[in-house]
């Protein structure tokens, strides 16, 4: 396949030079290390170890880290545009560095723009310049442990996984499903409840805390044998007794809470990787049906029209949800208007769902060949489908709120008869 265009195009998007030249960094490197890989990783259903060091090697593990700690100070914007051309080429990849870039991001522009005391805020810059040194210095890699099983990540409930404070630190108490870089990440980003002095959790209690892998009472378990995005690795994490050190606190206690309240859009994370596979589903159709396609005979179909239609509908869709995700994306910020939350959950479920339509639609217009293991569309297809079941924001809870909040405003209710 040729070298693959920008998916967005810097003059026609007015992308800022930042933007073209990180997004342009992962394309090369997506393009010319992580594709050749991903099928390993996928059929293995092992981390991409490899993938980490080319990210390491060029400064990508930093991406989010401002320039005065020494990192490549993206914004939430840049960021997403990165990502996104990873995600064309390895989903795993993609979706693992978002955990691992979150640990930058919301400890460094979400946290800028929210409220701290003057002490808190001395003490997460210290605390911060460690957590990015720790990256920068030893390539330290982040996990973002959210999911419990229960109505926790969806942010109606406190998490089950608990917290208690203890001369200098916190004791952790509580079990993580779904973790991605299960084993292979250095620390792990908990996000628990601290419990009160009461004994009762509260949402707004929720504490983020970095958990070195080697913490006494910390232990990986579980099996990992899924049907896409396998190279995550994303088994379960245990926490018996487990204690943390103050000084490993990403966020002062509360600060998340406020951020999931204030800044909505930093849910919108995930979709990158998944915006990348509904391109590479559009990418290969067009090669496959050009005949360029390596591994295949030189044989054109692009002659059918039902060909031709088939492919019209998957770049109507595509620009549609490229379109939409752009504007949702440009509009993060700490409390946003009403109308732009409303978008962010629409481009989250347009990603989400049209990238597995695509997929779906590229299987059938390539047909038969195209799904053998050895065509990356038969991973895309795979990886496409999980998009829409990740929490907190679900296809299903993304419509939810969506109907709702187009019908209600804030503290609206129906007169109960």
């Amino acid at each position: 396949m040729n070298e693959p265009a920008p998916m967005f195009d810097p003059d026609l998007w007015d992308l800022t030079p930042e933007q073209v030249e990180l997004a342009s960094l992962c394309r090369r490197l997506g393009a010319s290390r992580f594709r050749p890989r991903a099928a390993m990783f996928d059929r293995e259903a092992r981390f991409p170890e490899e993938n980490y060091a080319d990210l390491r090697e060029h400064g990508l593990l930093g991406i989010c880290i401002p320039k005065r700690y020494g990192g490549l100070g993206a914004d939430f914007k840049t960021y997403m545009l990165a990502a996104a051309e990873i995600g064309r080429f390895c989903g795993s990849t993609a979706l693992t560095f978002n955990m691992h870039v979150c640990s930058c991001l919301w400890t460094g522009e979400l946290a800028d723009s929210l409220e701290m005391t003057r002490e808190q805020r001395r003490r997460h810059e210290r605390r911060r310049a460690r957590h990015y040194a720790r990256i920068l210095e030893e390539g330290a890699i982040y996990a973002q442990p959210f999911s419990e099983g229960g109505a926790a990540a969806a942010g109606t409930v406190p998490f089950a996984t608990t917290a208690r404070r203890r001369d200098g630190g916190w004791v952790v108490n509580g079990r993580k499903i779904f973790a991605s870089l299960a084993g292979s990440a250095d620390y792990y980003g908990v996000l628990c409840t601290q419990v009160g002095e009461d004994g009762t959790l509260k949402r707004r209690d929720t504490l983020y805390l970095a958990v070195p892998k080697d913490a006494p009472g910390f232990t990986v378990t579980g099996e990992w044998d899924p049907l896409g995005m396998r190279a995550t690795v994303s088994r379960d994490l245990v926490f018996r007794e487990v204690f943390v050190p103050e000084e490993l606190e990403l966020m002062p206690p509360g600060t998340y809470y406020q951020a999931a309240v204030r800044w909505p859009h930093m849910f919108l994370t995930l979709t990158p990787t998944y915006l990348g596979l509904a391109q590479a589903a559009y990418d290969f159709t067009v090669a496959y049906l050009r005949g360029e396609l390596p591994g295949m005979p030189p044989v054109k179909r692009r002659m059918y029209a039902t060909k031709q239609l088939a492919v019209a509908e998957m770049r109507l869709r595509l620009e549609q949800t490229k379109a939409l995700w752009f504007q949702a994306i440009s509009e993060a910020r700490v409390d946003p208007p009403k109308e732009a939350v409303l978008r962010a959950w629409a481009a989250q479920h347009a990603v989400m769902e049209g990238a597995n339509d695509i997929a779906r639609l590229a299987v059938r217009t390539c047909g038969g060949q195209a799904i053998l293991k050895r065509f990356e569309l038969e991973r895309i297809y795979r990886d496409s489908r999980c998009g829409s079941l990740m929490l907190p924001w679900t296809a299903e809870l993304c419509l939810d709120r969506l109907g709702r909040a187009c019908l209600y405003e804030e503290g609206e209710r129906d007169e109960e008869d």
